[in-house]
């Protein structure tokens, strides 16, 4: 989101005076208003929102997941457009900044009816932001395993689609009893310790046990620790040295890489003998899995994507 300095929000005020007012001549005329309890109290909405801005992933995510109409999105950690596991579905979206800084006038650009966006959200951003279009800053806390669900749900309400909302999410929860299933039959129980690293050019980074995509893996039978390595409220450890490898080795390792510089820092790190030590490099249970999807995404769609890379590592490593 936009950081705060007083002469660029002046500079957006004087953008938002030029740009918003031409936008209420554009608008159509809307159904019936709805209201939806968020992070800064209930926002009102006026029917069914035709063009949405998200300003977040996961809010991305759920809005492409009850088939409502995207117009601008922010790009993906370590990456330049939205993340690979989504993007046919976003299609040609407008980009309209980055996870860490809106593009106000991207955003005013596309015109939007309605914003949702992260807990992270501030007060100053929100009310900023509330002169363009209504927005939903969630109020869900991160880190929790229904965190996605609440999400959806919150986002589903905003879109004035509940009905999408409780039919995706059904969906997800019957596709990870399935994977829950192929696990419990084919890995013994006290072989399913696992562990989920993004590895860095720095080094790898063990990833919290409370993360969206950790919580996956605990759903379907995995049993996620992350060694006491994250601090709390972390999402993730400091980057060990090769020398410390051992200290994330376990049964089962999903092994991440947000881009083209982490791939290769991972690539020379295979070559070392310290890797090739590791448990799981042994015994062929290393899942190399994308980091755009494991350790940045969050959503309905996120889910099932990961489920499915679940399923073709249990299958790969027990045929």
């Amino acid at each position: 989101m936009s950081r705060s300095h007083h002469p660029l929000k002046a500079i957006l005020t004087k953008t938002l005076a030029a740009l918003v007012l031409p936008l209420a001549a554009l608008s159509p005329a809307q159904a019936a208003e709805h209201t939806v309890d968020t992070a800064f109290g209930p926002v009102t909405i006026e029917g069914q929102p035709e063009r949405v801005v998200t300003l977040y992933e996961g809010a991305l995510d759920a809005t492409l997941a009850v088939d409502a109409n995207a117009v601008g999105a922010v790009i993906t950690r370590g990456g330049t457009d939205v993340a690979d596991y989504i993007k046919s579905e976003a299609g040609d979206i407008r980009i309209v900044g980055t996870p860490g800084e809106t593009n106000i006038e991207a955003v005013v650009a596309a015109r939007p009816d309605l914003i949702l966006t992260s807990s992270r959200t501030s007060k100053e951003q929100f009310e900023l932001l509330s002169r363009v279009a209504p927005v939903v800053v969630s109020d869900v806390p991160l880190f929790q395993p229904d965190s996605w669900i609440r999400e959806t749900r919150l986002y589903a309400s905003a879109l004035g689609r509940e009905g999408a909302g409780e039919s995706v999410i059904d969906r997800v929860r019957n596709r990870i009893a399935e994977v829950a299933d192929l696990v419990n039959e084919t890995i013994p129980a006290d072989q399913r310790d696992a562990t989920l690293v993004r590895w860095m050019p720095q080094g790898p980074l063990v990833m919290a046990e409370g993360l969206f995509s950790a919580s996956i893996l605990q759903a379907v039978g995995f049993d996620v620790t992350d060694n006491g390595l994250v601090k709390e409220g972390r999402p993730h450890s400091e980057p060990l040295s090769l020398e410390n490898l051992s200290s994330m080795d376990q049964t089962w390792v999903f092994l991440a890489t947000l881009n083209e510089d982490g791939q290769k820092a991972l690539d020379s790190a295979r070559k070392s003998p310290a890797f090739a030590r590791l448990e799981a490099v042994e015994a062929g249970r290393v899942a190399s899995v994308s980091g755009q999807l494991w350790t940045s995404a969050s959503g309905p769609l996120a889910v099932l994507a990961i489920l499915d890379d679940i399923e073709v590592a249990v299958r790969d490593m027990n045929p």
